[in-house]
């Protein structure tokens, strides 16, 4: 599992959570995505409001936005999880997320999903024990932030405490940017794996901000934190 994780709150973690997953299921992956911020969950919503025509919808899963799929009913074994190559499957907060233990529950994710089918978890910013719950349940940490000199020593010290929780980041990914220095590679203390463009009040429809989440997923897929993915 890949926790996208950032400094604050604003730093385009759900958008990024939500534009590689779809990246990767146009190349062939079975993807998940799963929201991790319980405390401000919009990961589906967002999946719902710019959803495109990725194919017939799976009958034997909730089909309202009002009994969309949660990371409990797949942990449970309530809603089968079977995510096909067209669109990932988005998993949404419980419902009472104070009634469930959030590291249990992430955790549990890597044996409710399929074997070789990247899962994606959307989280929590800062560096509350909400935050470090995605953090400690997942292999690896792709840091999404702006190239702003506030949100780059955010972003630092979210790197900083995925490491320490065992969780070392497998890079980074500028948001609303054409460009990155070298520097923020140093900063970081991973590589730059993408910058993503500005697609300004809708970016999940602009065709370069598609793209280059397409090149986030290629080079993603290139490094370790890959390893296994079945990818067609």
């Amino acid at each position: 599992m890949i926790a996208v994780a950032g400094g604050k709150g604003g730093s385009g973690k759900t958008t990024t959570t939500l534009g590689l997953a779809r990246a990767l299921s146009r190349r062939g992956a079975r993807t998940i995505a799963a929201d991790a911020d319980w405390d401000l969950p919009n990961l589906a919503r967002l999946a719902a409001e710019t959803a495109t025509d990725g194919g017939p919808a799976d009958p034997d899963l909730p089909s309202g936005p009002e009994d969309e799929t949660t990371v409990r009913d797949a942990v449970r074994g309530t809603v089968p999880v079977r995510p096909d190559r067209s669109e990932p499957t988005v998993l949404a907060a419980p419902d009472a997320p104070r009634s469930v233990d959030a590291f249990g529950a992430l955790a549990a994710l890597d044996g409710a999903t399929p074997d070789g089918a990247p899962v994606l978890l959307d989280c929590p910013a800062g560096a509350s024990a909400d935050a470090a719950a995605p953090l400690r349940a997942a292999d690896r940490a792709l840091i999404a932030t702006p190239l702003r000199r506030a949100a780059l020593r955010d972003a630092a010290k979210t790197a900083a405490i995925a490491r320490r929780l065992d969780c070392p980041p497998v890079g980074a990914v500028a948001v609303g940017e054409a460009s990155v220095p070298d520097s923020v590679a140093t900063l970081l203390g991973c590589p730059v794996l993408g910058a993503v463009p500005d697609g300004g009040a809708e970016p999940l429809s602009d065709p370069a901000v598609r793209s280059a989440y397409d090149e986030l997923a290629r080079r993603l897929g290139e490094t370790a934190a890959a390893d296994g993915w079945q990818i067609a």
